[in-house]
């Protein structure tokens, strides 16, 4: 079980470059990119073990708040635009993420788990949707990068908090404050997404 965790891990991180740099290639050199990735990384598995070690059941959490640090810390070294790399950020670590829902439905015989990885792969879809189709919404009025990456944060939350609510139990959730947390950070996405669209161009 170690061993199938470490090879997870190293093709998430693996794929989670590939993308990353991918998105992110045309408005910055490689070794701003790559930087700024090992930023985030560093900062999820910080995060990760502190998680593990001291809160738990907390972990997606604390990489969720790994990775808005990592971000920051890119901001504020790099210059980069957090909105663009939030979105590039964003769709890089979904397969990871459907990796590991899909590694604990074979090894654990999970249902809700599996159907976890189905709804992520659903999820990647809307990403690319969205980032297919945002500049054609009428309301949204700046065209601004980083629709997709917001819109499809704030589905996913939304989601977290729905089947919070109804009672279902999916890795990572953190019991009855699942509902709560994931709301506020749907509410915040949305409300990001608000500020974004009224920005000019």
């Amino acid at each position: 079980m170690v061993l199938i965790n470490i090879l997870i891990s190293i093709f998430g991180i693996l794929i989670f470059l590939f993308i990353f740099w991918k998105r992110l290639k045309d408005d910055y050199a490689s070794e701003i990119i790559f930087r700024s990735a090992f930023n985030i990384l560093l900062s999820v598995g910080v995060a990760s073990l502190l998680s593990f070690k001291f809160f738990p059941t907390w972990f997606l959490w604390a990489q969720f708040l790994g990775c808005i640090a990592g971000l920051g810390i890119s901001y504020w070294q790099l210059n980069i635009r957090l909105y663009e790399t939030l979105e590039a950020q964003t769709i890089a670590f979904l397969p990871w993420i459907a990796f590991i829902f899909l590694k604990d439905s074979v090894a654990g015989s999970n249902l809700a788990s599996f159907i976890g990885f189905l709804a992520i792969l659903i999820v990647i879809f809307i990403y690319y949707y969205f980032d297919s189709h945002y500049k054609n919404f009428t309301w949204y009025k700046s065209g601004k990068i980083g629709f997709a990456g917001l819109a499809t944060l704030a589905f996913v939350f939304v989601i977290r908090s729905v089947l919070a609510l109804t009672g279902i139990s999916v890795l990572s959730f953190v019991g009855k404050y699942e509902a709560i947390v994931s709301g506020v950070s749907a509410f915040i996405s949305f409300l990001l997404i608000y500020n974004l669209s009224r920005e000019s161009k």
